[in-house]
């Protein structure tokens, strides 16, 4: 009996990825071989399901975000609001993947110090630079970059959806001089992630015409072309179960706490409904405006001056002036922080006594066309209850608007 030949192994056999180069990175001659070299190539799989998942769900949410956040008017807020959530849960998901998920998904194999990032940005540049299987140092560095803002922009985002539109968890404690910061820096880090997303996406593309790989391709399939040394990520590794409980934990519980904070009175914001005899007395011409609308000066101006009211005489009994200037100074606007009170305070020096001639009326109002004032379900600038389901609250948020056809029939 011939002894049998011992069958030699096959090219790129998977193996595990050696421990001193986590990332998979091959370097030197072999490098050159895998991405330059003429041998059958087999491929292995490198980025699981839920990295695939995750990223295309992120970059969809992302731009949900950015586009009715930057684009689109205030009547798309709630989408807005959805979009950035959606995209923090994900982040959150992501997060507790880097550290149960499958070998090329988890933190440890692509995120390294600054050294370790600097060291590879020369080696690119000298053209030195190895190819890696997951992330390269550069990659990892642009993945925890784009985490951290995300995170920063849920924040930020949070802390102005509380204290400016007195919504949200954090509306019982948020004022509004608060909110409004927290909203410039969230639009700021709105920019500072599109400068991002821009050199991720020019990375992406550089990388896949240096080792002639197709990146975009790799996170739709998961699969990448094999090099010496370097074995696919084994499922065994990955903790999906202890992941997605964790994960669950996390949304499930942060909603619950977000529902609870959301139930509690929003700083500044009214409450009580229109003294009756004001509503009765001044709705008998027009709207009756909430008192936060106009400061304390300006409803007292008014009240002494009914007998020239805007052309008309509007005199009242002294008893009943007396009650409702009470009433209307109380509540002015200095008493309450919503965004509307606060805006209103600032009124146009050459007509202070009229809302629609407040510098931020004009300024909100510019691009409504003319018609729609003079069409019959408006009637006129004045009359904000056509257009703001809640203008007799004092809330005006950007949910309630509904702006009627232009027409004039």
């Amino acid at each position: 009996m011939r002894p049998q030949p011992t069958p030699s192994p096959a090219p790129f056999a998977a193996r595990p990825v050696p421990t001193g180069d986590p990332g998979g990175h091959d370097r030197g001659a072999a490098t050159d071989a895998a991405i330059n070299g003429q041998p059958a190539r087999t491929t292995i799989a490198v980025w699981d399901p839920f990295v695939r998942i995750f990223h295309w769900m992120l970059a969809t949410a992302v731009a949900a975000a950015l586009t009715t956040g930057l684009l689109l008017p205030a009547t798309w807020t709630r989408l807005h609001i959805a979009a950035g959530t959606l995209a923090a849960a994900l982040v959150a998901a992501r997060i507790v993947w880097g550290f149960l998920g499958p070998h090329f998904a988890r933190f440890a194999t692509f995120v390294g110090g600054p050294a370790t990032v600097l060291r590879y940005t020369r080696e690119l540049i000298g053209r030195r630079a190895g190819r890696h299987l997951g992330h390269n140092p550069l990659g990892g560095a642009m993945i925890v970059a784009l985490l951290a803002l995300l995170i920063a922009i849920t924040a930020t985002g949070t802390a102005a959806l509380g204290g400016v539109l007195k919504a949200g968890p954090l509306a019982f404690a948020t004022s509004y001089a608060a909110g409004s910061a927290a909203r410039e820096i969230h639009g700021l880090l709105a920019y500072a992630l599109l400068a991002l997303i821009a050199l991720h996406v020019a990375g992406v593309l550089f990388e896949s015409r240096r080792t002639r790989e197709d990146l975009v391709g790799a996170m739709i399939h998961g699969r990448k072309r094999g090099m010496p040394g370097a074995g696919s990520a084994r499922s065994a590794q990955a903790r999906p179960v202890l992941a997605a409980g964790i994960v669950a934990a996390i949304l499930a519980g942060s909603t619950l706490v977000s529902a609870a904070l959301s139930q509690r009175p929003a700083a500044g914001v009214p409450t009580a409904p229109l003294d009756p005899a004001y509503a009765e007395e001044c709705g008998a011409c027009h709207i009756p405006y909430h008192p936060s609308l106009a400061p304390a000066a300006v409803w007292t101006a008014l009240m002494n001056g009914l007998s020239d009211h805007f052309g008309e005489d509007a005199s009242l009994d002294p008893a009943t002036t007396r009650a409702m200037r009470d009433y209307l100074v109380a509540n002015a606007a200095e008493a309450y922080d919503t965004r509307a009170a606060n805006v209103f305070r600032r009124r146009a020096a050459d007509d202070p006594l009229r809302l629609t001639a407040t510098p931020f009326w004009r300024r909100r109002h510019a691009e409504i066309p003319a018609a729609v004032f003079a069409s019959p379900p408006v009637g006129g600038e004045g009359n904000c209850a056509a257009c703001h389901a809640d203008a007799a609250t004092g809330r005006f948020a950007p949910a309630a608007i509904t702006i009627p056809k232009e027409t004039t029939s």
